[in-house]
């Protein structure tokens, strides 16, 4: 039996997220496997991977297939840097223990990445969210500006039309004075 490393695809339109599974080469993509040993999450920055590395390991030890998409999962999870040392150590090369503490390393370095990434990622973010800030404070400025101008605009208006009106009856008073002086 030719077995695959493949996806299963579950989710709903636009939101799918996959499991990794065991499956013969000709059941369908989404219908009988042999094993469940992981689910990936594409929808996450970065990309969530829940492996069973052992599982995972076995079967490509064993000659399952994966593909392309698994096998870039399954080399960023480490599983064939491990198959490598496995056979380095079967060849005599290095024993387990020096296999052991080369993966050790890896997966430190590995970790040390992914937080480096994602701290990376959340000061983008905190400077998007500043940077934001700082553009929604400069339009509601010039906003406060304009309201500003418009209220400088209708007190003038209305301190013109107050100084006419007081222009008017003075004037009317005094032409009632002059009227009445001449009588």
């Amino acid at each position: 039996m030719a077995t695959k490393i493949r996806l299963q695809r579950h989710g709903r339109k636009g939101y799918a997220f996959y499991s990794i599974v065991i499956a013969d080469v000709r059941a369908p993509r989404d219908g009988k496997f042999t094993e469940k040993i992981g689910t990936y999450n594409p929808n996450t920055n970065p990309a969530t991977v829940d492996l069973k590395f052992d599982r995972a390991l076995y079967w490509v030890e064993v000659g399952a297939q994966p593909t392309d998409t698994v096998r870039n999962i399954l080399s960023r999870e480490g599983v064939y840097l491990m198959k490598h040392l496995r056979g380095g150590v079967k060849k005599g090369a290095f024993d387990e223990a020096a296999a052991q503490a080369k993966f050790d390393a890896w997966k430190a370095d590995r970790q040390k990445g992914l937080a480096a990434f994602e701290s990376k990622l959340a000061a983008d973010k905190r400077a998007a969210e500043k940077a934001r800030l700082e553009a929604e404070k400069k339009a509601d400025a010039k906003v406060q500006e304009k309201v500003a101008e418009k209220k400088a605009a209708e007190a003038a208006a209305k301190a013109e039309a107050e100084a006419a009106a007081a222009t008017s009856e003075n004037e009317a008073t005094e032409e009632t004075n002059a009227e009445a002086t001449e009588a």
